[in-house]
């Protein structure tokens, strides 16, 4: 199935996972042999694929979604960036995706390189999520439409001048052949339900999925949420610090906050969750089984 299908007279919220391809064999292992089989337990409709930077581990990316695919049956999605990708590169990488039978693709401008203050595209490449999404639509064969799910950022994106510029940004790439949103972290949700109203008031109509990433370290939520320009709130900054050198006791502190959230989000009519898992699975088999789902 195609992402839009999942959200088109759905009874109950679409759940989702999102995971990233290890460096080493023995991680490989532990997603085949470990992760995925409790993942898949609780039956997501799909799981997507990240890669590292400058498309380093897209091999495994292809390789884990083609896993989560043929041999879990879940439908999965690969992330496909801008960053080092030539017009045929990426027609490369469309073509193998198209081949291993994956459905759906996260499109993405991706981040600039490390040590670079401002994202340059590659020669004869693309600058803007809403070229790669145009680029995908205008070269996928007849017939065959992938499901095409975008980055939304409740906050703004970090290098956006203010929340209606990027609201404008995410209906260029909606407009261009986006199916869904899928929103960045966030830790309060009247941030998502304000990004929701001003992107309905832009004439934005496709699903927008509220991203979550449960908490497993103070010191490490506290270092991606700087990173990626997102809120702690003050209650949650309070309790973290008195978990900052003690990461089950965040662990605890973020299973019990992410359960809350989730729930007022779903009761308030989002249409769906996607969780940024983080690689790991004891932590959502906590969150999942406590959710009305």
């Amino acid at each position: 199935m195609r992402f839009p299908e999942y959200f088109q007279n759905s009874e109950k919220p679409v759940v989702s996972f999102e995971l990233f391809p290890p460096k080493t064999d023995v991680g490989m292992r532990t997603i085949k042999e470990k992760l995925l089989p409790n993942l898949a337990r609780h039956r997501p409709s799909y799981i997507t694929v990240t890669y590292g930077a400058m498309g380093s581990t897209q091999g495994k990316t292809l390789e884990i979604a083609s896993l989560i695919k043929n041999e879990f049956a879940l439908e999965s999605a690969c992330h496909l960036t801008c960053v080092g990708s030539s017009r045929v590169d990426l027609d490369d990488t469309l073509s193998k995706i198209r081949d291993a039978g994956i459905s759906n693709i996260v499109a993405l401008r991706g981040d600039p390189p490390k040590g670079s203050d401002a994202f340059v595209a590659t020669q004869d490449g693309f600058s803007n999520a809403d070229q790669l999404v145009s680029h995908i639509r205008a070269t996928e064969p007849d017939g065959l439409p992938v499901g095409l799910a975008v980055a939304g950022y409740p906050e703004k994106h970090i290098e956006a001048p203010n929340l209606d510029t990027d609201i404008q940004n995410l209906k260029r790439k909606v407009d261009a052949g986006a199916d869904i949103v899928i929103t960045q972290l966030f830790y309060d949700n009247s941030f998502y339900f304000d990004f929701v109203d001003k992107a309905r008031a832009a004439g934005i109509r496709v699903p927008i999925v509220a991203g979550l990433m449960p908490i497993l370290s103070a010191s490490q939520i506290q270092r991606i949420t700087s990173m990626c320009g997102a809120t702690l709130p003050t209650d949650l900054a309070a309790k973290l610090k008195t978990a900052i050198d003690d990461d089950g006791k965040a662990e605890v502190i973020g299973i019990d906050q992410c359960i809350a959230q989730a729930a007022q989000l779903l009761e308030n009519g989002a249409p769906g969750i996607h969780f940024y898992v983080l690689n790991k699975h004891t932590h959502m088999d906590e969150i999942i089984n406590a959710l009305p789902l």
